[in-house]
């Protein structure tokens, strides 16, 4: 009777453990507004549903992917063409829905599942001051070529490693069959470019879609009419291993991408960098809006 009442707790404290193992996530995220945002969003809403979370937010994207890799992160939302890219050497042209796909079949390789993706694509695009890309009719990059062209004589202002990178200035201007000479290009840190484009100190600034200072500061995003710009879509990436442990994690997570697009992400990251607001108040009320918390 000892020996059996000995087994079944044995047994009981097993199950324990293993229950507390399944609901334990950790949370990586880099160190950017946007990332803190959404690891701090992340956190609060799989404590909500009852998670242990451990938030291990502000690592560099490189540390980050490899402590997931290696299993000290569980969760974290990274941009398809980081993977890409960055992780998995593929330097080819492909479309959003192509670069999603890849990522996903390489990545599942590693022990990595991408959840399905926001409509959020925190890329590379090129943006003018509303009021005048309005009075120029500009609205796509075909249409910036063409005003270069036209000897309109436009300025920009780029950030260095853009200016410079093997898939940036000069294949962009190829692409689109223009030229800019070096005399109306001014390269500068990423974060003047915003201010320098503010300030009608240039005429068009590069800048990334999802930046809160687009809308703070009434900028207008030119379409990428020819797809130049690799897809940079953002998406919840899980340990296949933590999956197995949690089965409704993925549909939870899922939910929430589903929430997230350039615009919205954009408004969140302005309330945090332009109105000074807190990360972790944005996200909650991000979650309560949206009956998520």
């Amino acid at each position: 009777m000892k020996t059996l009442t000995t087994t079944l707790t044995s047994i009981a404290l097993a199950s324990s453990v293993s229950l507390a193992s399944a609901n334990e996530i950790s949370v990586g995220g880099k160190n950017f507004t946007e990332q803190q945002i959404l690891s701090t969003m992340t956190t609060q809403y799989l404590d909500g549903l009852g998670y242990d979370v451990d938030n291990r937010s502000g690592m560099g994207s490189a540390i980050l992917r490899q402590a997931q890799e290696n299993g000290q992160i569980d969760l974290y939302w990274e941009y398809t063409g980081t993977s890409l890219i960055n992780y998995n050497d593929i330097t080819e042209s492909l479309s959003p829905e192509e670069t999603y796909q890849r990522v996903k079949e390489l990545d599942a390789e590693k022990g990595l599942t991408w959840l399905e993706p926001s409509d959020a694509n925190n890329t590379y695009a090129l943006a003018m001051r509303e009021a005048a890309a309005e009075e120029r009719g500009i609205k796509t990059l075909s249409d910036l070529a063409d005003a270069v062209n036209n000897d309109e004589g436009l300025t920009f202002a780029l950030n260095a490693e853009f200016y410079a990178r093997e898939d940036g200035w000069r294949p962009l201007m190829e692409a689109y069959d223009f030229r800019v000479g070096r005399s109306e290009v001014s390269r500068m840190d990423s974060g003047l470019v915003y201010q320098a484009l503010r300030d009608e100190e240039v005429d068009v600034g590069l800048v990334f879609a999802t930046d809160g200072r687009i809308p703070a500061f009434n900028f207008y995003v030119l379409e990428d009419d020819q797809g130049f710009f690799p897809a940079y879509a953002l998406a919840p990436v899980v340990r296949t291993e933590t999956l197995e442990a949690n089965p409704e994690l993925a549909d939870q997570m899922n939910r929430l991408s589903a929430l997230l697009n350039d615009t919205t992400m954009a408004e969140l990251n302005a309330r945090v960098d332009v109105e000074r607001e807190t990360i972790e108040d944005v996200g909650e009320s991000f979650l309560k809006e949206n009956d998520l918390l």
